[in-house]
């Protein structure tokens, strides 16, 4: 299994989820998470359409309880115009380790029990805390009543199976400083960096790129020293400990590459704030000329 985020269908998420190859598996608390998405979808955009998720919590060797889900929503029931409640109800069996949960028609008697269940004191039953999740298909509440509603059973390691190939699940994205965009499961870009070692500030991510652009015609560069004062300037370029030749004539730079890199490191500045600096990992050298000369450090070059 693959650990990952997804959204759904782009709208309400993200959320920690695992992916096996043909479905999306959840642990008990980001199912809460899918759950409070699902309804505030509802919420928004009306429940005829949709899948709603549902955690009922309750206590191993609790007694049974009833619940009514109600979509706030009616539907015509006959052709004299009368309309009833776009509502189903499970009840659930606390006994044992395993709760079971059954659909059951929703009728005045099951609506009385399920306030009752409501106003019963929370923590009622002595036994472990436990729950029960359910998937209401509410495109086809009208016809079928509670037969619209599937139970979902945790697997053996606890996460539950939601939606599968028929819900619009869209894996999370996160954008390299070097430009290209990753899937969540994907951790580490072809550039060399990872998804979780993304520089954390503007000046960062320019840092990297001036990086991309020296070593077009300098693979071996480590780092290089960028002076700020009046306008900003790379004025140096190491490969470890040696200065790399960045004159005019007989440098391993053109002119225009510098400029590109002269350029991007302006743009940044202008968009930064003053303590981006530290934060981007520049390093302060002291100069006689410079009172704003850094050290900027690159990453490691990536061996294909």
């Amino acid at each position: 299994m693959i650990d990952t985020r997804v959204t759904l269908d782009g709208v309400v998420g993200p959320y920690e989820c695992k992916w096996t190859g043909w479905s999306y598996l959840f642990s008990l608390d980001a199912t809460r998470q899918v759950s409070a998405g699902t309804l505030e979808m509802g919420d928004s955009y009306g429940f005829g359409s949709m899948e709603t998720i549902h955690v009922i919590d309750g206590r191993e060797g609790g007694p049974d309880t009833v619940h009514v889900i109600d979509s706030g929503e009616t539907y015509v029931v006959n052709e004299d115009g009368e309309r009833a409640a776009r509502a189903v109800a499970v009840r659930v069996r606390w006994r044992g380790k395993t709760p079971t949960a059954t659909p059951i028609a929703v009728t005045p008697q099951i609506c009385r029990t399920a306030r009752k269940t409501k106003n019963r004191k929370a923590g009622r039953g002595a036994g472990a805390a436990r729950a029960v999740v359910i998937c209401v298909h509410w495109q086809y509440v009208d016809d079928e009543g509670s037969g619209a509603v599937d139970v979902i059973e945790p697997l053996d390691d606890g996460y539950y199976p939601i939606g599968g190939r028929a819900w619009p699940w869209c894996v999370v994205t996160w954008e390299c400083a070097c430009g290209y965009s990753q899937d969540w499961q994907d951790t580490e870009c072809l550039c060399g960096l990872t998804r979780d070692g993304q520089p954390k500030a503007p000046l960062g991510t320019a840092g990297f790129r001036v990086s991309q652009i020296l070593r077009v015609l300098a693979p071996e560069a480590t780092s290089a020293l960028v002076d700020l004062t009046d306008l900003a300037r790379v004025c140096a370029v190491f490969a470890g400990n040696i200065e790399l030749d960045t004159a005019d004539d007989t440098g391993l730079f053109d002119t225009e590459t510098l400029g590109s890199a002269d350029e991007l490191l302006r743009r940044a500045l202008d968009e930064a704030a003053p303590q981006d600096i530290a934060a981007s990992g520049w390093e302060h050298v002291s100069d006689e000329k410079s009172t704003a000369l850094y050290r900027v450090s690159f990453p490691a070059p990536v061996k294909h």
